[in-house]
């Protein structure tokens, strides 16, 4: 008798294009494991991710401003969700594995620093042989998660968190297939990423009035549109259809609009990401967290874990601790560490 897990890979077969990554072909897990008799593998690493510690965290973690007083701006985490949207209605109109799609984007950022890029710089300064968020993102989930037992994700989506990463400079699509992701899946996680955080940042530094829509480039408002919603429609329309008549082969966005998303992402680079008034705080990051770095390997058996100082060594632990870090707990630890309390005397009546 077949489980219920069976019959939904049968779905799969007979539902997903030829083109797309089904469970019960996948390549496996790290360590070999019984599969869940309910949830086919892709779907079993979302549910993973999701209950995840890390995933948690990425609530005060932050995007593009720090710690924000407003309740409508993103962080890592309202980031992510908007990925895994994006990726998903793309994954559907292309017959593609959804829940793998879905699972990767959840996953992708599991590894970013607190202070959003600054604190990737700072621990990239830091730490001997650098740091890499989408590095670090695989790390919590084949090592870290579960008290040191990690996920053990598929294949696929860990091969879909450690290929998402661009850069300021690097392309959505259209680079060397030996740096695309294995799968579309995983394709399509890279270029939603650009399309989520080009807009949703865009959003935000209208809301912080640092910029209007007015001050957009001219050239890629008309290709993509004013607003929003317009944008991602335009964007998302686009990489369906040039996906879908270029036959499945890779993930493909058309010139015109490649060219203006860019467009978007460099003035954004030039006018958010790294406008002084903006970063203005990330400074003080850089300090908190230079000062951790430090403090923390003074005193390794009160913050570090040993087991990874004893196979790795010291700073593979402290890199670890201060990457899992959300924004407010940086800050309340260096203020524990290195901001003296005030002293309080005898609180009596003859103290009065």
């Amino acid at each position: 008798m077949s489980t219920i897990r069976e019959g939904l890979e049968q779905r799969e077969r007979e539902t997903l294009a030829p083109q797309a990554a089904r469970s019960a072909d996948s390549r496996g897990r790290l360590k070999p494991e019984p599969e869940d008799d309910v949830r086919p593998a892709y779907q079993h690493d979302r549910d993973r991710i999701i209950h995840s510690k890390a995933f948690r965290r990425l609530k005060h973690k932050t995007q593009v401003f720090f710690a924000p007083a407003g309740d409508h701006y993103r962080t890592r985490l309202t980031h992510s969700l908007e990925v895994s949207q994006i990726a998903r209605t793309i994954a559907k109109v292309l017959r593609l594995h959804e829940e793998l799609t879905e699972a990767i984007a959840l996953g992708h950022d599991l590894g970013h620093t607190p202070f959003g890029h600054t604190g990737e710089r700072v621990l990239d300064a830091l730490m001997p042989g650098g740091f890499r968020h989408y590095e670090q993102s695989l790390r919590v989930v084949d090592v870290l998660e579960n008290d040191g037992r990690g996920l053990n994700l598929t294949f696929e989506v860990r091969d879909g968190i450690g290929r998402h990463s661009k850069g300021k400079k690097g392309f959505p699509v259209g680079v060397d297939a030996a740096e695309r992701a294995a799968t579309l899946e995983g394709q399509i996680m890279r270029v939603a990423d650009l399309i989520a955080y080009v807009n949703h940042d865009i959003d935000d530094a209208v809301r912080a009035g640092m910029l209007k829509e007015s001050d957009l480039p001219r050239d890629a408002v008309g290709v993509l549109g004013a607003g929003s919603s317009a944008r991602i429609a335009r964007m998302v329309k686009d990489v369906v259809t040039e996906t879908q008549s270029g036959g499945l082969i890779e993930i493909r966005m058309s010139e015109p609009v490649l060219d203006a998303t860019l467009a978007m992402r460099s003035f954004l680079f030039d006018t958010v990401y790294e406008n002084s008034e903006a970063t203005a705080e990330f400074g003080k990051a850089t300090g908190i967290l230079g000062g951790l770095w430090e403090k923390v390997r003074e005193r390794p058996d009160e913050f570090l874990d040993r087991r990874v100082i004893d196979a790795e060594g010291l700073d593979a632990a402290a890199r670890d601790f201060l990457a899992g870090m959300t924004d407010r707990f940086a800050v309340a630890l260096y203020e524990r560490l290195f901001i003296p309390k005030p002293w309080i005397g005898p609180m009596a009546w003859n103290q009065l």
